[in-house]
Order: C-alpha cells, then sequence, then structure tokens
C-alpha cells in the first residue's frame, strides 16, 4: 500500500492511497469464492455456477463490494500509520478500481491545525473594578421587603407597584386572538404590553377599557409584527403591597441574623461576592479574546457546526424555561456562527497550552469539581460521583477543569489592568 499525504488548508487534509493488484486479486479471489458457495444460477448445480458466469452476472457489485472493503481496511491503517485522527467522515473519491489491476482512491477530511509558535504568556487583558456600594445594599435589602410584603386588596386607582389581576379578550383584524380570567401582573415592571400598562394605570377594579395594543416590528411573534390588537379588559382586583417595617424582626423573620446590621453585613459580602465573580467573569472573556486575536488559526468547519448546535440546544432550552419559542433569523445564525468559531479557536488553543504545560486531571481534580458542583447545584456529592461515572459525562467534566487550570495560568502570566466598570449611554 502506498499513502501520500497533502495538506490542503490548515484543517483539511488528503489522503492518495494505491492498493497492490496481487491484493486487489486476493480479495476478488475470496470474494468469489464465497459467492460461488451460495449463488443460485440457472443451469447450474448449487456451488457449481462457474466464475466467468458469476464475474458476468455479479462482477459490478462484487468489484464494488471488494473496493469499499479495501477502502475501510487501508485507509484505517493509514491513518494510525501517519498518526491522523479526522475530526469529520472522509469523503472518498475512488480513482480507479478494477478486478486485475490497482485500486486507487483519494480520501479528504478535516484535521485540528496545527499550532506553531503559540502566545499565550503576557496578554494584555481589563478586569472591571466593582465595589458595593451603601445603595446597593439598600436596594437588595429593600427587594427583601418587597418580597416578604403583604398584598391587601384596595379600592383606589392602579398605580406602577400595584398587582393587578385582569380579565381580556383580544382580536387582530377581526379575529379572536386570545383571552384570559385572572391574570395577574404587577404594573410598571414592564412584562405587559406598554400600551395595556398606560390603559390599566388610573382603572379601579370593576372598570372596563378598550384599548388598541401596537406590536413591534420585533414581536416575537412573526404574525403579529406591525400589527394592532383589540383588547377588551375588566379590571378585577387592585391589590398593593404592604410592606414590614425595617428592623431587628424583620431581620430575624428573612433569616437566623440577630438584628438589621447583621442582615446588612451578610447581604454585603452575598454582593462582594457576586461582584467578584462578574469582575472574574469579564477577565476570563478578555483574556480568550486576548488570545484568539493573538493566535489566528482556523477553526475546523465540523467542530464550528457542533458547537453551533450545543448553543442553539442551550438558547432553546432558556426560551422554553422562559415560555418563549426561540425564532432563528439570518442574523442570529451569522451570530451564532461567529461565536462558535470563537469558541472553537479558543478550545484548540487551550489545549495547545495544556499539552505544552504538561497540564492534567487527577482523580483529586476530580473529587474537588464534584465537591464544587455538589456546592453550585444543591446535590449529594455521592449522588453526583454516581452520575459521572458515566464516560461521557466524566469526559465532559474533565475537560470543564483541565479549562479552569488552563485559565488560572493565563491569568497568572496576563498583563491584567484594573479599570472602572464602563457605563451605560
Amino acid at each position: 500500500m502506498e499513502v501520500q499525504v497533502q495538506q490542503l488548508t490548515p484543517v483539511l487534509m488528503e489522503f492518495s492511497v494505491t492498493v497492490e493488484t496481487d491484493r486487489v486479486k486476493k480479495e476478488m479471489d475470496r470474494a468469489f469464492g464465497d459467492l460461488q458457495k451460495k449463488a443460485r444460477v440457472k443451469g447450474f448445480r448449487p456451488g457449481k455456477a462457474p466464475r466467468e458466469v458469476l464475474a458476468h452476472l455479479y462482477g459490478g457489485a462484487v468489484l464494488n463490494d471488494v473496493a469499499s472493503k479495501l477502502v475501510d481496511e487501508t485507509l484505517n491503517r493509514a491513518l494510525a500509520d501517519k498518526n491522523v485522527q479526522p475530526l469529520s467522515q472522509p469523503r472518498i473519491e475512488v480513482e480507479s478500481a478494477s478486478a486485475t489491476a490497482e485500486l486507487k482512491y483519494k480520501a479528504r477530511f478535516e484535521v485540528k491545525p496545527d499550532i506553531a509558535n503559540l502566545k499565550w504568556e503576557g496578554l494584555e487583558a481589563e478586569k472591571p473594578k466593582l465595589a458595593v456600594s451603601d445603595d446597593d445594599v439598600q436596594k437588595t435589602v429593600e427587594g427583601l421587603r418587597k418580597a416578604h410584603a403583604t398584598l391587601v386588596a384596595v379600592e383606589r386607582e392602579a398605580m406602577d407597584g400595584d398587582l393587578v389581576s385582569i380579565d381580556f379578550s383580544a382580536s387582530v383584524d377581526g379575529k379572536q386572538l386570545d383571552s384570559g380570567k385572572g391574570v395577574s401582573a404587577e404594573l410598571g415592571e414592564g412584562k405587559l404590553v406598554k400600551d395595556l400598562e398606560d390603559a390599566l394605570r388610573g382603572l379601579k377594579a370593576g372598570d372596563n377599557k378598550d384599548v388598541d395594543v401596537h406590536f413591534g416590528a420585533d414581536h416575537a411573534n412573526p404574525s403579529l409584527r406591525g400589527k394592532t390588537a383589540k383588547f377588551s379588559i375588566e379590571l378585577k382586583e387592585v391589590k398593593e403591597r404592604k410592606l414590614p417595617e425595617l428592623d431587628d424582626e424583620f431581620a430575624k423573620d428573612v433569616g437566623e441574623f440577630e438584628n438589621l446590621a447583621a442582615l446588612r453585613d451578610d447581604t454585603k459580602k452575598k454582593l462582594e461576592k457576586q461582584l467578584a465573580d462578574q469582575a472574574e467573569q469579564t477577565l476570563v472573556t478578555n483574556l480568550v479574546a486576548a488570545l484568539v486575536n493573538a493566535n489566528p488559526v482556523e477553526a475546523p468547519p465540523t467542530l464550528v457546526q457542533q458547537q453551533m448546535q450545543l448553543t442553539l440546544q442551550e438558547l432553546r432550552m432558556q426560551a422554553r424555561r422562559s415560555g418563549q419559542n426561540l425564532q432563528m433569523s439570518a442574523e442570529l445564525e451569522r451570530q451564532l456562527q461567529v461565536d462558535s468559531e470563537v469558541k472553537v479557536r479558543a478550545g484548540l488553543l487551550m489545549a495547545e497550552i495544556a499539552k505544552l504545560n504538561s497540564i492534567t486531571v487527577d482523580d483529586k481534580d476530580l473529587e474537588k469539581g464534584l465537591e464544587e458542583l455538589a456546592q453550585e447545584t444543591g446535590k449529594n456529592v455521592a449522588r453526583l460521583r454516581a452520575e459521572y461515572r458515566d464516560p461521557q459525562r466524566r469526559q465532559m467534566l474533565i475537560g470543564m477543569i483541565l479549562e479552569d487550570k488552563v485559565l488560572d495560568l493565563l491569568i497568572g502570566k496576563a498583563n491584567v489592568k484594573e479599570v472602572e466598570p464602563k457605563t451605560e449611554g
């Protein structure tokens, strides 16, 4: 067997394989021998049909089977000999096949790109300076007050902050669109369509009103984009929140705190942890972007497609959890393509960094990872150990731990600059 290797692009390789005539003839003899034993040919006893007759009747099919078998065998051997691992299913092109001559074919497939002169030390990356203010603490505590408030029905006009309950029916172009009874929403939260919220403000329980609701050109439902629906609403009930007093008793009610000061201290510590995690994540994002920009490697299309499918699955799950359907668009597909290419390139580069620095994951790392996962998910560690005996899940955990180790190394070698957070507008 003769194999010629050609690197067509950094991620596309082609093998040109020639299988010697003797091997082809041997396989043809074996194939016809097997066929002769079981072929039923008119005019001949079972197993007695001459090869010439079988060749005339089945020669093309036998040659195709033999060629396919030889391609499978020789390509696997060639890949092993050349120490090449395809990322995609090889595309085979048979150039010449004959019962009495060499078999020649080409196999084209994707591979990971070779990464030379990897730049990963001393990368520039920004990390935002984030601090918890007294106002942040107060807003969070007020959120706790709101969560522990009691709802009281009122006779006055509805206003922002009130919880309203409505019956409604809606139509578009004279056709029934939707209806509901006892639908609740808080005014001012922005969860209702703006026209509907505006109409509800100022109404009292028992009031009825008809209102035109305009749907924007970017509405989630394509059939409603740019249209106007007619809503008939009846305000059934208006409730306001009665907030608990902000005192030591409130602190004891919402947690194991001796007093209000202890609640504020705990709130501040939790907010500081959240901001620290947020700042670290921003640093990681910036650092990975710097790594990718410094090393323009090509991303194999197969890996990009796989990453796109994973991201798409995550987006669909998020949409379902929020009660929506993900609407695909050309713009979203382009963004998925771009993001997936970046993720694939980053993954290839980080894998190379792990290789260069002999970074591995041992049993101790896995146990620590499971313990951290237990804290995040609230699951029992023993249960997680059982779940992650599954080879695929175990490999995913190893990948995440390896990535964290590489990121720690990158951060330790990077030039990190703390900057003030960017403000909107």
